[in-house]
């Protein structure tokens, strides 16, 4: 992997300008040594971890200006949500964060940020165009707030897909041509859990609602309606619940916390799981079967709407010589061969619209089983939704509660709605 010399060059100019004019900017040398920026993620060695050590030490290893001291937030985007709350609220925030596209309305609202285009124009003349060149412009317009106002510029990217574990679906006669919708992933979950030792079926109970709105937009219906406000409890969203629980209940599907069925599945006790292309590097360096993949499905009669996955980076910084370091360090993040490391290292699909000059990334893409699944879905993808308000942390874990609630035998017809309109109540 090679950086950008000018970049450096240039960043490091403007660094050392602002280290003489922000004595809070930089270290305890005063100025005298590098600047130090926090970069908080939720990714765990199974999913990216590893390579946000590896990219965060490149980086640094790369030049003197800068150094980024990367720490990992347990819970996912929520985890990472709650612990900025407590951050900021001491004075201590970090730099850059990767927020959660399902969290990027409540952040905004919440919280203090810095658009990256500010940045540029004002330190990096020569990056004016840097963004509008970089993405696709559906992918960028997923960091842009409901007020117009660009959030964060996207970095993890990515789509639910149901895994295979093909000698489970070989045993059991399942052709995985046949998983199109979702009635037909049910027949041969019952059909595994008959002929098989396994069970049929995981979909993953992430700290979040990201699989149940995959299957709620995919049978028709909506998280969040067209006014803004919750409309999950719809027919078609009591309908999807609805066939989630059922089949729990008929034991062909496990309902079991996300690291448990996750490993469950990668160990070989289950035949398919529903979980993020994320997952890719985790099911094919720790399991022993042949792993494959196909789209996520729809139900019969409908179109799947797959809410993207992952999240941007959004920069937090307050003080100029940090916003700056902030810059560098995601422009680096950004060169196609680092962009190869974190797809090949974690699976999310590739945010931007030059990283397949890598040319091993190209034919990762086009050849390996599991992408392909991700890679055509890619114009299925849909928002995550981003509840609005102050309440978007609450209202995702009240998501979260009911599908547990619903998973462990609570009526539907009671519950979902009752949600809804908790929901409803405080984003008003």
């Amino acid at each position: 992997m090679k950086l950008n010399k000018k970049l450096f060059l240039l960043g490091a100019a403007a660094l050392s300008l602002a280290a003489c004019g922000n004595s809070g900017s930089a270290d305890s040398s005063n100025g005298d040594g590098p600047i130090t920026i926090e970069y908080w993620h939720p990714n765990a060695d199974t999913q990216g971890g590893q390579a946000v050590t590896e990219l965060v030490e490149e980086f640094n290893a790369s030049q003197d200006k800068i150094v980024v001291e990367a720490t990992f937030n347990e819970g996912m985007y929520q985890g990472l949500m709650q612990n900025l709350q407590t951050a900021v609220a001491s004075g201590d925030a970090p730099a850059l964060v990767q927020i959660g596209w399902s969290y990027r309305e409540y952040f905004a609202n919440n919280f203090e940020y810095t658009e990256p285009q500010t940045v540029i124009e004002e330190y990096f003349p020569d990056d004016a165009e840097y963004l509008s060149t970089k993405f696709a412009e559906n992918i960028f317009a997923l960091g842009t707030g409901n007020d117009g106002r660009q959030v964060g510029t996207p970095y993890s990217l990515s789509v639910p897909v149901l895994y295979l574990n093909m000698d489970i679906l070989n045993e059991a006669g399942v052709n995985p041509d046949d998983l199109t919708t979702w009635e037909a992933v049910e027949e041969a979950a019952k059909t595994i859990s008959e002929k098989t030792d396994a069970d049929g079926l995981y979909i993953a109970e992430h700290a979040d609602n990201w699989n149940i709105q995959a299957m709620i937009e995919s049978n028709g219906g909506k998280v969040i309606g067209e006014d803004g406000k919750a409309a999950f409890a719809e027919q078609a969203g009591l309908d999807t619940y609805t066939f989630y629980q059922d089949m729990v209940n008929d034991g062909v599907a496990l309902h079991a916390p996300n690291d448990q069925g996750q490993q469950a599945f990668i160990s070989g006790q289950v035949g398919m799981a529903h979980m993020t292309i994320a997952q890719r590097s985790n099911v094919t360096s720790n399991s022993t079967f042949e792993a494959a993949a196909v789209a996520s499905p729809a139900f019969e009669g409908q179109e799947a709407n797959l809410p993207a996955g992952g999240s941007m980076l959004v920069m937090t910084a307050e003080e100029e010589a940090e916003q700056q370091a902030a810059w560098t360090f995601m422009k680096f993040l950004y060169e196609p061969d680092n962009v190869a490391t974190w797809t090949e290292s974690t699976g999310y699909v590739p945010e931007t619209a030059d990283a397949t000059e890598n040319a091993e990334l190209d034919k990762l893409l086009n050849e390996d089983p599991i992408f392909s699944a991700a890679n055509s879905s890619l114009d299925k993808m849909v928002p995550w939704a981003p509840f609005p308000g102050n309440s978007g942390l609450e209202a995702e874990q009240m998501l979260i509660d009911l599908r547990d609630r619903i998973l462990g035998g609570a009526d539907v017809e009671t519950e979902v709605p009752a949600t809804q309109d908790d929901i409803n109540a405080l984003i008003d």
